[in-house]
C-alpha cells in the first residue's frame, strides 16, 4: 500500500518550504554558523597544506638516504605518511576554528545589550 509516488514526490518538494517562518534572529545564526563552517575549512587547508609539506620532505629525504627506510618504506607508506599528517592537521585546525568561531558568536550574543 503506501503513499502514491506522483503524492510522495509533491509532498518532498512541497515539503523543503517549512510553513513557519524563521526569525530574523534564526537567519543569522545560521548565516553566522555558514561563515565559521567557511573560516574553518580554509584555516583548515592552509594547515594540511603546510604540513603535507613538512611530513613529506622529511619521509622522502629519509627513503632515499636512511637505508632501514630505504628497505621498509614503499610507496604506500609514504603516501600513508603524508597524507595522515595532512588529514590530522586538516581536521584538528578546522575543528579548533570552528569552535573558536562559535565561541565568538555566543560571546557576543551575551554582551549585546538588551
Amino acid at each position: 500500500m503506501g503513499i502514491p509516488m506522483d503524492l510522495r514526490d509533491a509532498w518532498v518538494n512541497n515539503h523543503r518550504s517549512n510553513f513557519m517562518i524563521q526569525s530574523p534572529d534564526e537567519d543569522l545564526k545560521f548565516l553566522r554558523s555558514q561563515m565559521c563552517t567557511q573560516e574553518g575549512v580554509r584555516a583548515g587547508l592552509k594547515s594540511a597544506s603546510v604540513a603535507c609539506v613538512a611530513s613529506a620532505v622529511p619521509t622522502l629525504i629519509a627513503v632515499r638516504t636512511i637505508p632501514w627506510a630505504k628497505a621498509n618504506l614503499n610507496y604506500t607508506a609514504q603516501a600513508l605518511i603524508i597524507s595522515a599528517a595532512s588529514i590530522a592537521a586538516y581536521f584538528i585546525t578546522a575543528d579548533k576554528t570552528i569552535l573558536e568561531c562559535a565561541r565568538r558568536n555566543t560571546r557576543a550574543l551575551y554582551d549585546k545589550p538588551s
